[in-house]
């Protein structure tokens, strides 16, 4: 029995770790988008895992969807992806676009979500968003990492969106419908 006490913190913290908020700048006065505008969710999923929170924040808020993808596919193999991810990295590679981002003139909100690579936003969602005018749009970053910097990740989208108002970001390594939803209610989305 007292295994299972000395244990509990140790499981208590690895779940809470697992669902982590990183606060972006507004307070409660301007969490909630205004107007009527639609809202988007753009992202870029590599194994997945990104695929799915995103397209659970489309499903809670009816949003439409848009994948980045490239226009040449990353490796299929994690390390040979892995080394490819760190060569955009380090030498400031944006991948080209199978499709280029689509107007989000008619937008209020617009979600952009990423896998963490290498320590930050994938190369390619951050060329994708880079040269968009996000101002007047209320810009909600998203990630999912498999360890770690999980807010240097948020950051950098928020960074790439000069202009936008900005809410919570969310950071997951295991998306959840519930997790999601108490984020969107949390920030005002839902």
């Amino acid at each position: 029995m007292k295994i299972t006490f000395k244990l509990f913190p140790l499981f208590a913290l690895a779940f809470a770790s697992t669902v982590c908020i990183y606060p972006q700048e507004g307070g409660a006065q301007d969490r909630t988008p205004d107007g009527n505008g639609k809202t988007l969710v753009v992202y870029f999923s590599w194994g997945g895992t990104t695929e799915r929170m995103a397209r659970m924040i489309a499903e809670s808020t009816g949003a439409d969807l848009f994948e980045i993808e490239p226009a040449e596919p990353y490796p299929a193999e994690y390390v040979p992806c892995t080394e490819v991810a760190k060569e955009e990295l380090d030498n400031g590679i944006y991948r080209a676009l199978k499709t280029p981002l689509p107007d989000i003139s008619a937008c209020d909100t617009v979600f952009i979500g990423s896998p963490v690579w290498w320590h930050t936003a994938a190369m390619i969602v951050q060329g994708a968003v880079k040269d968009t005018d996000f101002s007047g749009k209320t810009v909600v970053p998203f990630c999912t990492y498999a360890a770690t910097y999980r807010d240097e990740t948020l950051a950098r989208i928020t960074e790439l969106t000069p202009g936008a108002r900005h809410l919570q970001g969310l950071g997951l390594t295991r998306p959840s419908q519930n997790a999601v939803d108490e984020w969107l209610s949390e920030i005002g989305v839902k």
